[in-house]
């Protein structure tokens, strides 16, 4: 039984760690839920959960699996300084980092549900943020050569708006996204972003001129998500 009902869940600003915290909750329950499944008899009425949580962090710098932590441009004692936090994580990427006006999202998935693998799935997940950049009259795209989502691809001035960094463990996601809507740009000056030390990074609000409405953004990247995965939110 395919359930493509997603339960939405804002958590307003939170922590890093408590945040991935609620993530990993989420993903064992569902990779239990699908373990039980596999030995049940009766598998049509099992039906795995979907969730798509939405969260603001504090200045928080995160390192994927693969990545280099000398793409972190600050000691310890700078770190406290900016007020910004450091953490290893188990996504795959490299550095990037979160903080106040940018939309983080965290999809835990059972793609099973859906029917796709996770190379399609990262897809979906760009073209998610490149349909919601141009609800705002932007033009994005995919950047063959690096993770995430683009303005100005294949030129010097190409600049990310979007970031990319997801798990998953029995086909279930976790980690996800990052879309700059007001997002200080300031802090990405202490990394190079993605492994990056020649690409720019650029927000909404730097692109139009002028802070955005954050909670109408949501509402796009919302819709543009089950628009995108053929999901009804709830």
């Amino acid at each position: 039984m395919k359930n493509k009902e997603i339960k939405f869940l804002d958590l307003g600003k939170m922590a890093y760690i408590q945040t991935w915290e609620k993530q990993e909750e989420l993903l064992n329950q569902i990779v239990h839920m699908k373990k039980m499944k596999t030995g049940s008899d009766d598998k049509s009425e099992i039906a795995t959960p979907n969730y798509l949580i939405f969260v603001e962090h504090p200045h928080v710098y995160t390192l994927g699996k693969s990545g280099d932590v000398q793409n972190l441009l600050l000691n310890y004692l700078q770190l406290k300084a900016r007020d910004a936090e450091f953490f290893k994580t188990d996504r795959g990427g490299d550095i990037t980092y979160h903080g106040p006006g940018q939309i983080v999202g965290y999809p835990i998935l059972d793609l099973e549900n859906f029917g796709i693998g996770l190379r399609h799935y990262i897809y979906s997940i760009e073209e998610i943020m490149i349909k919601a950049v141009e609800s705002f009259g932007l033009t994005a795209s995919r950047d063959p050569k690096a993770t995430g989502v683009w303005l100005d691809v294949g030129k010097p001035s190409a600049r990310k708006i979007g970031a990319i960094g997801v798990k998953s463990s029995h086909f279930v996601t976790m980690h996800g996204f990052a879309l700059n809507i007001n997002t200080d740009l300031e802090y990405f000056q202490n990394i190079n972003p993605c492994g990056f030390a020649d690409k720019g990074v650029t927000s909404v609000e730097k692109e139009l001129g002028f802070k955005q409405d954050f909670e109408l953004a949501k509402t796009i990247v919302r819709e543009k998500f089950a628009e995108i995965l053929g999901a009804t939110i709830i």
